[in-house]
């Protein structure tokens, strides 16, 4: 049992939605969020207050009668749940759930505590509601995914449930669960704010820590493989360069390359011996793609931590509209459910991702184009040249696959259409920019997984499973697990998508 007490942290996100550990809430927290409902209740008899007797958006301008308060709670979350495209998947919407529930837990939202309630139940019981992808603008936060989720919350609209499309009303009658009553705003509360992109984000984090570390590998096999020389990836030439990223990535690499058998020292290659010759048949450096790994994936890894760091301030942090101030005896009107700062990191994140599947693209074409490495055959052909074709048919889907990533990097955060009679004049489209990072995330994953095959067919023709790292050696036994060596053409697709969802699911 997960016992949320405390801010939120990346890990207890990893533990929650992979791990499956079920939560419950501190009694501290349930008291704040009581006292927050009783006190925005008597609060607002005989004030304006947005949201709890005013219409929305630019109709707040009128006036709703008392009788009808409630009613105007459940207008919302039905007019607003009108999401297209494909469903958010389960471990998305489960983020998402855990983001919007954090945030109501601070107590400035005015909930009642059954809201609380009912959203532990879906998380611990892995009711997943049906949200779109399609629908959120980032303005007033995700105001149509939140209210698919809302829907759910009143017992309304679908939900996934032990695999299946199903009623809400079924699902809730077969794991007793009650839904919540409207009592005061707990529509809006509901959807102001930034929780699905924040969760989707927080996903995208998690699996790109993931993508780093099977990009790392790529980059260590393949140094390698062409026996590179270590002094690219040595303390002293990284520590000269300020960034720390680049200092850890350089790091990573030195230490799975401990115990090569195949790194060369520059000095007992280069720096002892007579040169005489005029042209050099070795190159004295290796390509960009191979020597440059820590100036490239450094800039990677500072972002991720950023993006990071940011998410996890906003998953901690009150993203609704109007703000209740117990402790103050106050109600504040104003735009923290704009979702800017979750935008720019995503779009951050798109960039780096789509760098990293660049390097990972001009890796393959090097281990491919022989021409190129010196080494092994034609796209790592291990059958018969001209008879059979190895890798060369992957090789389009990495490239194009790397293209695709390239044209979804444009930025979301600068995309910005006014909408809601204007009252919503600029946006952020922060859903847009975290759904579109997911996509660059598992095409960069597709492009990897190509590579590594790659890579593990090298290891095999040149013969080098006894001189490569541990490390190394660890990927090559995992990979040949799932694909094995094979010198006849094979139909590839199965391969290429066993090894994605592998590299996706490693901890």
């Amino acid at each position: 049992m997960f016992h949320i007490e405390n801010e939120l942290e990346l890990k207890d996100f990893h533990t929650i939605l992979y791990e499956n550990a079920k939560i419950d809430i501190s009694d501290k927290i349930q008291k704040r969020v009581k006292d927050s409902f009783i006190f925005l209740k008597n609060f607002s008899e005989n004030k304006v207050i947005y949201g709890v007797n005013t219409g929305f958006g630019p109709m707040a301008q009128y006036k709703i009668d008392d009788k009808d308060r409630i009613q105007l709670q459940y207008n919302l979350i039905r007019s607003h749940a009108s999401g297209t495209g494909k469903p958010l998947n389960p471990i998305k919407v489960k983020s998402a759930i855990l983001a919007r529930l954090n945030t109501l837990c601070l107590g400035n939202s005015g909930v009642h505590p059954s809201v609380i309630e009912t959203m532990v139940a879906l998380i611990n019981k892995d009711v997943i509601p049906l949200i779109f992808s399609h629908g959120g603008v980032g303005a007033s936060g995700d105001l149509v995914q939140l209210a698919h989720l809302a829907l759910v919350l009143i017992g309304e609209g679908e939900v996934f449930y032990k695999g299946k499309r199903q009623p809400t009303s079924e699902v809730f009658a077969k794991e007793n669960i009650t839904p919540i009553k409207v009592e005061l705003r707990e529509g809006l509360a509901l959807m102001n704010g930034t929780s699905v992109m924040t969760g989707i984000g927080i996903v995208n984090v998690l699996q790109t820590k993931k993508l780093l570390r099977a990009a790392l590998d790529c980059s260590v096999a393949i140094n390698e493989i062409v026996s590179a020389y270590d002094d690219h990836l040595s303390l002293e030439l990284n520590q000269v360069k300020k960034h720390k990223g680049q200092q850890k990535i350089a790091k990573i690499m030195r230490e799975s390359l401990a115990d090569s058998k195949l790194i060369r020292n520059r000095e007992e290659h280069l720096y002892t011996a007579k040169a005489n010759d005029t042209v050099f048949k070795e190159k004295v450096q290796e390509y960009y793609s191979l020597r440059c790994v820590p100036q490239i994936l450094g800039p990677v890894l500072d972002t991720l931590n950023n993006v990071e760091k940011t998410l996890i301030e906003e998953v901690n942090s009150a993203n609704d509209n109007p703000i209740v101030d117990v402790k103050n005896k106050l109600v504040f009107h104003g735009g923290n459910f704009h979702g800017d700062y979750v935008s720019l990191e995503m779009d951050k994140l798109k960039i780096v991702v789509t760098k990293l599947s660049m390097l990972s693209e001009r890796q393959l074409n090097y281990l491919l184009n022989h021409k190129l490495n010196d080494i092994l055959p034609p796209f790592v052909n291990l059958g018969k040249l001209g008879l059979n074709f190895g890798m060369q048919g992957v090789q389009f889907t990495a490239t194009s696959t790397t293209a695709e990533n390239q044209t979804l990097s444009n930025p979301m955060y600068v995309h910005s259409i006014p909408n809601n009679n204007d009252n919503q004049d600029i946006v952020s489209m922060g859903t847009n920019a975290a759904n579109i990072t997911s996509k660059v995330i598992e095409n960069a994953f597709e492009v990897v997984a190509i590579e590594l095959i790659t890579i593990v067919q090298a290891i095999e023709y040149l013969e080098y499973q006894d001189k490569i790292s541990s490390k190394t050696a660890k990927i090559f036994k995992d990979i040949r697990k799932i694909v094995p060596a094979f010198k006849e053409d094979t139909i590839m697709y199965p391969y290429v998508n066993q090894v994605k969802e592998y590299l996706m699911k490693i901890n």
